[in-house]
């Protein structure tokens, strides 16, 4: 049986899991659309907060869809057992990797999607501007958060651990990234900090894409870090990966 089969069947296996674990399922899939409609309900967000809210919350549901989601994963699958037993099949490694990080993606761009047409739909906010450069830092932060967050799963040391590692990271960057609110206001050393960081460059680049309709021309420094981010986060994830 070829590498693509194996991977398909690896991807509908991580499909029927995600789905049958109700907690998974609500923190990294239902969890970003109550902060949308939340905020922009409860609050009563205005045309210019919307504009902020919506990118930004797009671009917490691709780092809470890859980042969070292949931590938690990861670390499991190696204190179970299951990586070493993955490692003894005949299966290869990159169908295993290809099943499970493509479940990760489809549920990235479903979100996205949703985000999207709830935006527009609810609130009033303008379909995509460009669809091209949407899809461009959808993939990019895909790629960067994805492979920060098996690179991360290594550092962890059991399961136990996992949500402590993950949320220490994951909190603080959502709210020094922009993702609810404007960074302008910010003191200068958490916004120098989130500069560094490549969530705030994926939700500029979404902003752009949704919002101001500026080209990837206009955004090439985000696009700059978040691919820097992810040739790092690869480097270190196959450089550090361990199947025990």
């Amino acid at each position: 049986m070829n590498t693509a089969v194996l991977a398909w069947r690896q991807f509908r296996f991580e499909r029927k899991l995600f789905w049958r674990n109700p907690s998974a399922a609500f923190f990294n899939f239902t969890l970003p659309f109550l902060f949308l409609i939340l905020i922009a309900s409860v609050f009563g967000a205005d045309r210019k907060e919307l504009d902020i809210l919506i990118p930004g919350i797009a671009g917490l549901s691709v780092l809470g869809t890859t980042f969070t989601a292949l931590a938690y994963t990861f670390v499991f699958n190696r204190e179970q057992g299951i990586l070493k037993r993955i490692r003894g099949t005949p299966q290869p490694p990159i169908s295993y990797f290809g099943g499970v990080i493509a479940s990760a993606v489809a549920n990235a761009i479903v979100q996205v999607a949703l985000i999207v047409v709830i935006g527009h739909v609810l609130y009033n906010v303008s379909w995509p501007k460009d669809y091209f450069e949407l899809v461009v830092f959808v993939v990019l932060g895909v790629v960067a958060f994805g492979s920060l967050g098996i690179a991360f799963a290594q550092a962890i040391p059991n399961f136990d651990a996992a949500a402590a590692y993950v949320n220490a990271v994951f909190l603080p960057v959502i709210f020094i990234s922009g993702t609810f609110y404007s960074t302008d206001s910010m003191p200068e050393l958490l916004k120098a900090i989130a500069v560094a960081l490549p969530l705030k460059h994926v939700i500029d680049g979404l902003h752009g894409a949704i919002v101001t309709g500026q080209g990837l021309s206009d955004n090439l420094t985000a696009l700059a870090v978040v691919a820097g981010w992810a040739v790092a986060g690869l480097f270190v994830a196959v450089r550090y990966f361990r199947w025990e």
